[in-house]
């Protein structure tokens, strides 16, 4: 079903992942009895419980092109740890001239993101963030630099093992 925000939600059978269409673009060649078109589907899958992945497909008709690009979205699934709904800290990610700015946002803020960002972000299962998209907003090199963003993210108890220090110091809940 097509929404109004232009892309597309579709809820899988069994495995429990949502994906999103981001981009659908026509592309041609030439050849010697005229134009020969194709699509190409850039596509983002998650779990909503910090999983997702995406992916790039490319068919004569659409709708193979989305089911390439889903096939590859699961395949390249990370991680991505959230803390109450949203992202443990501030993040830059950097992809060719594309940049991303993730941050943690309190409860009730929602995601506040725009262009290919948004779906990743949704399929994820962040809840409330913040973000910028600064440089070139190419929905390939966004997905890029978010991903690129995302394996920067360090949760609490990885961080208190790389300092030294315990759990509770390290989120601010120890009383001096």
């Amino acid at each position: 079903m097509v929404t109004n925000n232009k892309f597309i939600d579709k809820e899988e059978g069994g495995d429990g992942l949502q994906d999103r269409v981001v981009q659908i673009k026509r592309v041609s060649k030439v050849v010697k009895g005229g134009r020969r078109f194709s699509f190409g589907a850039l596509v983002v899958v998650g779990d909503g419980k910090g999983k997702v992945g995406y992916g790039h497909g490319k068919a004569n008709e659409v709708p193979e092109a989305i089911r390439k690009a889903t096939e590859r979205a699961k395949v390249n699934m990370i991680e991505v740890p959230l803390v109450k709904g949203t992202v443990p800290h501030k993040i830059i990610g950097h992809f060719d001239s594309a940049d991303v700015l993730i941050k943690p946002a309190a409860p009730g803020t929602g995601v506040i993101a725009g262009g290919a960002l948004r779906p990743v972000l949704e399929v994820a299962g962040v809840k409330n963030v913040l973000t910028k998209i600064l440089g070139s907003r190419n929905p390939h090199n966004v997905l890029k630099a978010a991903f690129e963003g995302f394996s920067q993210l360090v949760d609490a108890k990885e961080a208190s093992s790389r300092r030294g220090l315990s759990r509770e110091e390290i989120l601010g809940l120890e009383k001096k």
